[in-house]
């Protein structure tokens, strides 16, 4: 069900074994005071993703880290879409990685299809669905993206996956050149952050989390 009326408190599963997300998804419950532990660090196995879209591929995680940790579960399922692709690699963003051998090959091949597809259009957005499910099966889901251009050849260190492939608009860094608090700070007047995580954890904090401690 996917209802009204929960907050969110204690300890929480982020149901995830990349160390990257990991990371963001501490600095973002941090200050509310949820005491956050991954699904890799309870080595709970990795579910398979066959969702067809990203909200349904988070569900599948979080879902399978509250049944068997007891505990409520936070999951993202999140990837790069690009327009010259018709949105590929999308929700086999994490997949289509692994099969190229790493990001770095991952975003030379995106490029080289880009390329080859004839199209002019850099263009591309990020998506982040974020899943919340309790033990109970009591859930709630929400999704964001950001829009930008994809970025030939990659520039910045910091952050994971694809960042350095993207600059999302109205900004002169990729997502791989900001700092942390650049890429998914929570802006303190109440305006829309600027990643698509952070997007996405600012609709979950306004239903979901209680004050920041």
């Amino acid at each position: 069900m996917n209802a009204v009326g929960r907050l969110l408190s204690g300890k929480v599963i982020v149901a995830t074994h990349n160390a990257g997300k990991l990371r963001e998804m501490r600095e973002l419950l941090e200050p509310y005071g949820i005491d956050a532990v991954s699904a890799g660090e309870l080595r709970l196995p990795e579910p398979e993703e066959t969702g067809a879209d990203f909200i349904s591929n988070a569900l599948i995680k979080a879902r399978s880290a509250a049944q068997l940790a007891h505990l409520p579960s936070f999951a993202d399922d999140s990837g790069l879409c690009v327009e010259a692709l018709d949105g590929a690699p999308g929700i086999h963003s994490a997949r289509f990685a692994k099969e190229a051998g790493g990001f770095a090959q991952a975003m030379a091949k995106v490029d080289a299809l880009m390329r080859a597809s004839g199209q002019a259009s850099r263009r591309g957005y990020f998506v982040s669905a974020l899943a919340l499910v309790w033990p109970d099966d009591f859930e709630k889901t929400f999704e964001a993206s950001v829009h930008g251009d994809i970025v030939w050849p990659p520039r910045g260190e910091r952050g994971f996956g694809y960042d350095p492939f993207f600059l999302p608009d109205g900004h002169t860094l990729t997502f791989g050149e900001m700092s942390s608090d650049e890429k998914h700070g929570i802006p303190a007047d109440g305006s829309q952050a600027l990643s698509h995580r952070a997007r996405a954890f600012q609709m979950l904090a306004r239903e979901c989390l209680p004050p920041k401690a």
